[in-house]
């Protein structure tokens, strides 16, 4: 909302300017994965211990309409609510935005041309082209891209250098599939590419972040200067613990 010529925020912005200065100072984050649309579900995740719950609006069950509930509700537990947006396209972002998430992670950004456009629909003018108006909007945002194919990858310093763009998100799963190789970090061509925009983000001073499937994970991928881990997803932490109690009552 504009008011006498500022963009005035309804939304609680300290959360927002605290997570956000840890995560551009690098500072290890740890997070959680979120496909179940429910406030009580993420609220019980950022309780947990993380510092910020991605809700996944790209493959999850959440639609627009369940992000106020589900950010106020992560936000409430002391994370940082973050959105996994469904496409590198200006609507999707801005709403994700608007309706209370302090950052995005946009997928299918294969080029620093279109890390450029993404960078500008999360950026209010002159920096950028967003408009004005979410009541649970932050001032200050913050964008990651996603490196999840072998363009990503052969174009990850062009991205980083483009302003705005705070830092690159790996999805391990789809690079290693954009590739033709395994999923193990092991592989040896997964593994080519993943050293590269570990490089490339130290290189550019910018931070690093990975979907890990594990704690154990997790610590491999921070010894090798990722600081942005999810750790946890909420659909595969009920599978197991729900698969481990049935195992352990059968006997």
């Amino acid at each position: 909302m504009a008011v006498g010529g500022l963009v005035w925020f309804a939304g609680v912005m300290s959360t927002a300017a605290s997570f956000r200065s840890r995560l551009v100072a690098r500072e290890p984050l740890y997070g959680a994965w979120s496909v179940i649309p429910s406030p009580l579900s993420v609220r019980l995740l950022a309780a947990a211990g993380a510092d910020y719950v991605v809700i996944d609006l790209q493959h999850g069950g959440a639609v627009e309409a369940d992000l106020p509930a589900m950010t106020s509700a992560i936000r409430l537990a002391g994370a940082a609510p973050v959105a996994r947006v469904r496409h590198a396209h200006a609507a999707d972002i801005g709403r994700a935005l608007d309706l209370g998430c302090e950052g995005v992670i946009v997928p299918n950004v294969d080029s620093a041309a279109q890390a450029r456009q993404v960078a500008g629909a999360v950026r209010y003018p002159p920096a950028g082209y967003r408009s004005a108006g979410g009541v649970l909007a932050v001032a200050e945002p913050f964008c990651l891209v996603m490196a999840e194919s072998a363009d990503a990858v052969t174009d990850v310093d062009a991205t980083l250098a483009v302003d705005g763009v705070d830092g690159i998100y790996v999805g391990p799963n789809d690079l290693s599939l954009s590739l033709g190789c395994k999923r193990d970090p092991d592989d040896p061509v997964l593994n080519r590419a993943l050293q590269r925009v570990w490089s490339a983000c130290v290189a550019a001073g910018k931070p690093v972040g990975v979907h890990a499937h594990d704690g154990t994970a997790a610590r491999r991928y921070r010894e090798a200067g990722c600081t942005v881990l999810t750790t946890a997803v909420d659909a595969t932490a009920i599978t197991r613990d729900a698969a481990a109690q049935f195992s352990r009552a059968r006997g």
